[in-house]
């Protein structure tokens, strides 16, 4: 394969990711506004988020396998398709019947959460396809952005339409979206469909359990699944709440909500030309500690702000956080996951880290008459920072004691070896 092909496959490979990340901002934006203006009620914000992420949550260790079965170009395009069609259906749904729209919506979310599942896992198995050597880091942190800057252009482009469609019909607009996306992948590389040998229910166990028998393992897997957990778990609760935080504690306006998120995406923009940089002069332990850092300290300001303008800056800040932390997040893991058992570890792994955004979305429910979210957010926050600083060294270390030999060529790991 030519560099020129290469490149124009990494070209298709971003922007079918970033226009996917696009229609699901769309989709968040417009949802939370419509139950909150149909119910006026925080504690249904919080119980539709939780509904959102946990049919998902068992998706995803059998996305993982089929993603290793399938390559991943074919079945990002596949779901896409299928995410175009659900949003489809809600909105006929919808208009047909308003007073059904709480429940469509809070049935779409979990229907899309099934399939967000299989789409994470074709992306986390085609980078090492179309990034190898020093373009793995790179390619990461284009994947990390690409999140951010879908924030700036979603809301952006919800916030326009808005004003010509109406909130149902961003709904048909990100349908759009996501069938523009599974187009950009149908020219990738697709690997020969590899099936299973014939056990049935059996061997399909027998794969699911590979994965989390290759994940208990993997120490530094292991432990970097339990320290995004945690983060998750407080960052979540930011999420679940925002809109209700905005709109009702610091009563701004919607316009205000998107623009939050817009702001966060202009940011994601500048990680985009700053992190190639700073990786360059940086150890990705570095930017790890320097995005856990200024996580923290932003969920602790976004606690305790007193108003909207100290918030959205904090929320700002707690995001880029996030990209910088992740860039060491997604780099290292995969490096000492066998490549050919990826998407059966990473199925796993997702639902060990995303099990933490029901549980976000439970708290904020439970809790949303007894406690504020923003003191729920100020006291996560803290046990984050105590947690992580104990936590975080430990998972960089153990990454170091299994690449350090990899680095010097010691013939005694082989590359694909989990860690016991």
């Amino acid at each position: 394969m030519t560099a020129r092909v290469e490149s124009l496959h990494r070209g298709l490979f971003a922007t079918g990711v970033l226009l996917g990340l696009i229609a699901e901002q769309v989709v968040l934006f417009a949802v939370p506004l419509l139950i909150f203006q149909d119910t006026g009620d925080v504690s249904t914000l919080g119980f539709a988020f939780a509904l959102e992420w946990l049919p998902g949550l068992l998706a995803y260790p059998f996305a993982g396998l089929i993603a290793d079965r399938d390559g991943g170009a074919r079945l990002f395009s596949r779901v896409s398709v299928g995410r175009a069609a659900v949003l489809g259906l809600v909105v006929v749904i919808v208009v047909a019947e308003p007073g059904w729209t709480t429940a469509a919506l809070m049935t779409n979310g979990a229907l899309l959460s099934i399939l967000a599942a299989p789409v994470r896992m074709s992306v986390e198995k085609m980078v090492p396809q179309v990034a190898r050597g020093e373009k793995l880091a790179t390619t990461q942190s284009l994947v990390q952005n690409m999140e951010l800057l879908a924030m700036a252009l979603g809301p952006a482009l919800a916030a326009v339409a808005v004003l010509v469609l109406g909130k149902v019909w961003l709904l048909a607009l990100a349908a759009g979206v996501f069938l523009v996306a599974a187009a950009c992948w149908l020219p990738l590389p697709r690997q020969k469909w590899q099936p299973g040998n014939g056990g049935g229910t059996r061997e399909i166990l027998g794969e699911l359990g590979l994965g989390w028998r290759l994940l208990i393992r993997n120490r530094p897997v292991r432990l970097l699944a339990v320290l995004n957990f945690a983060i998750n778990l407080v960052f979540a609760t930011v999420l679940s709440a925002n809109a209700a935080l905005v709109t009702g504690v610091f009563g701004a306006s919607e316009s205000s909500y998107g623009m939050l998120n817009t702001f966060v995406g202009i940011v994601g923009l500048g990680n985009l030309l700053v992190i190639p940089l700073l990786l360059r002069k940086l150890d990705v332990h570095v930017l790890g500690v320097i995005g856990f850092t200024a996580l923290c300290a932003a969920l602790f300001v976004a606690g305790t702000a007193s108003s909207f303008a100290v918030y959205g800056t904090a929320f700002v800040a707690g995001m880029t956080g996030v990209a910088y932390y992740n860039v060491f997040n997604r780099t290292q893991r995969i490096k000492v996951i066998p490549q050919e058992h990826l998407g059966k570890v990473m199925g796993p792994f997702y639902l060990l880290n995303l099990l933490s955004y029901p549980m976000a979305g439970l708290l904020v429910g439970t809790a949303g008459e007894a406690i504020e979210p923003q003191d729920l957010v100020t006291v996560l926050a803290v046990v984050l920072s105590v947690f992580g600083a104990v936590l975080l060294p430990l998972v960089m270390r153990s990454f170091r004691q299994v690449l350090a030999p990899r680095d010097t060529g010691s013939p005694d790991v082989p590359q694909t070896t989990e860690v016991h």
